[in-house]
């Protein structure tokens, strides 16, 4: 069983020597590591086990880790999302973000990269706090990490929160996009990346219902402003 206080990391990679490596060095950090060698264990293992994050390989012995990320997120899975990937440019960093992964990184497998991700994403949550912030009809609460609209909670993966929160913190203020980065993702995510603009298109699916004014506007050529309209 796993203790409480370790967090659990599900690989799913079908490359067994690799999958055997990540686990090993998982185990020595101090993390629990679970495997699964196939798309349709791997959704099992993330319903069953509910991981304090998850790593699928692009590449899944002919399937396709994309569309696992996206029936991850489609199942209401929320746990942060790293894809591994064979190449970087910015169609496959743009198809890993709009299949609801939170970040990437490249083979060959190094160790240093992947546990600079992991204790990024896995960072020990401190706020106990119940505080919400509000704009408008639109409430977001810190200690559930929801959206709230109109009475209806909006479930919200790690970087839609963070962005969101980053946005509510500075109501009315034009937010660049280097500001944006800097302050949400900590590092900056190769310069002519389209996440920003792939994860602001994600909260309005989420947070603008059909016909309502819009929240999130766009200042072009500099970055974003939550206002309405």
């Amino acid at each position: 069983m796993t203790l409480a206080h370790t967090p659990s990391v599900l690989l799913i990679e079908s490359d067994q020597n690799l999958a055997n490596q990540l686990a090993f060095d998982l185990k020595e950090a101090g993390y629990e590591p679970l495997v699964a060698n196939n798309t349709s264990t791997g959704l099992e293992f993330c319903r069953e086990y509910q991981p304090a994050l998850i790593v699928v390989d692009r590449l899944l012995m002919g399937e396709s880790g994309i569309s696992l990320c996206k029936n991850i997120r489609n199942a209401g899975i929320t746990s942060p999302l790293l894809l591994l990937m064979a190449r970087e440019n910015v169609e496959d960093r743009v198809a890993c973000l709009e299949a609801g992964a939170d970040d990437y990184f490249l083979k060959p497998y190094r160790s240093e990269e992947f546990f600079k991700l992991l204790r990024l994403y896995l960072k020990p949550d401190t706020d106990t706090s119940t505080e919400q912030l509000r704009f408008g009809d639109l409430t977001l609460d810190l200690a559930s990490r929801r959206a709230i609209l109109n009475a209806r909670a909006i479930d919200l993966t790690m970087k839609e929160f963070d962005l969101l929160k980053y946005l509510m913190e500075h109501p009315r203020e034009v937010l660049t996009r280097e500001q944006i980065l800097e302050n949400v993702w900590g590092y900056d995510f190769m310069g002519e990346s389209n996440v920003i603009e792939v994860y602001i298109r994600y909260l309005r699916l989420k947070i603008e219902d059909e016909g309502q004014k819009r929240l999130i506007q766009t200042v072009r050529g500099v970055g974003y402003v939550l206002r309405e309209s």
